[in-house]
């Protein structure tokens, strides 16, 4: 499997500027556009409507945080300086939260054990787990903006707050034994710029809203909407793997059927599952192909492989059937 993979996808590497420009452009487009009728609109259903397109659309747009972690950015040129200014910053979440984090979950001897910062055996724990694992992302507006507009001012002052910032509250990561590097270089200084730019942000929202230039509720609406959006991010967090290893080390083979597809003829994965989310399981086979290439990808493999190849055992129907097993999985760890 791993050989024809290999081969198939071979012509597929090469990033299309053009299409992640344009892609990234309209999403965030339509994303804040949704959100201004959102916030200022005075009719109810207008508003609903207008705050699930502001949903859909910021969510998209800041899926590419996923793409910046993983390409050549002299591929796309100026792409990573652009998604900051449009996305990362405006919604706190720059770039370093992902960079330098994210690839140790692609690291062959780390993915599951207890020092990948983004897995969980979540479907070996216990119930309570999963609700208190998407009530973190419920709260995520009003913690990212105490951390860049509340502790980042402070870490100036404070002895030893910068280090546990870095270490403890620098990263998109759900586990909580994982402790970051301080960067070095060239690493640190685009860092602290991009920490300053979310901070001074943070602080200007807070000013906003503290002296009623931005009225609380559109403040509200505001943050209402950043909170789904980030649950809806978390969801598809929860079943992008099955959650099954202890800490073990996994082979290949082990971690891509330990993570998940959801390809087509199922049509909403494009709603929650987009940027080449949808393919999760085949992107970590081979995690330099850009989300543009992914779909041909799965088309010719899933054409060359036999039925009995590993390949097909990750793809899946939607979102209830995972969720649905997930929670199976943890009511049998009651008691």
């Amino acid at each position: 499997m791993l050989r024809t993979v290999a081969e198939l996808t071979r012509d597929l590497n090469a990033p299309r500027p053009l299409i992640y420009w344009t892609d990234f452009l309209l999403s965030a487009g339509v994303g804040y556009a949704g959100l201004a009728i959102a916030m200022t609109t005075p009719s109810l259903g207008l508003g609903l409507v207008a705050a699930l397109v502001a949903i859909l659309g910021l969510y998209r747009a800041g899926s590419f945080i996923h793409e910046i972690t993983h390409m050549r950015h002299a591929s796309v040129p100026g792409f990573r300086l652009g998604w900051n200014l449009i996305a990362g910053v405006p919604l706190l979440v720059p770039s370093f939260m992902y960079e330098g984090v994210h690839n140790l979950h692609h690291a062959r001897t780390r993915y599951g054990t207890v020092e990948d910062p983004e897995y969980l055996p979540l479907a070996l724990m216990k119930p309570w787990t999963l609700p208190v694992f998407i009530l973190t992302a419920l709260l995520a507006p009003i913690a990212l903006l105490v951390r860049f507009g509340v502790l980042s001012p402070l870490s100036l002052v404070v002895p030893g707050l910068r280090r546990t910032l870095i270490e403890r509250y620098s990263s998109l990561s759900i586990n909580p034994s994982f402790r970051r590097r301080m960067p070095e270089g060239e690493v640190a200084r685009q860092m602290l710029l991009l920490e300053i730019a979310c901070s001074v942000w943070a602080i200007t929202l807070i000013v906003l809203i503290a002296t009623g230039v931005l009225p609380l509720r559109q403040a509200a609406i505001f943050g209402a909407i950043l909170s789904v959006t980030y649950v809806l991010n978390q969801v598809r967090t929860l079943v992008a793997h099955l959650w099954e290893n202890e800490g073990e080390t996994m082979t290949v083979t082990a971690q891509y059927l330990d993570t998940v597809n959801v390809p087509p003829p199922a049509l909403l994965p494009v709603l929650w599952a987009p940027v080449g989310l949808r393919y999760h399981a085949l992107h970590h086979l081979i995690p330099g192909v850009p989300y543009h290439g992914l779909a041909e990808a799965h088309r010719r493999l899933s054409a060359a492989l036999a039925p009995e190849s590993p390949y097909h055992k990750a793809s899946y129907k939607g979102l209830p059937g995972l969720v649905s097993r997930l929670v199976r999985s943890t009511m049998g760890r009651r008691g």
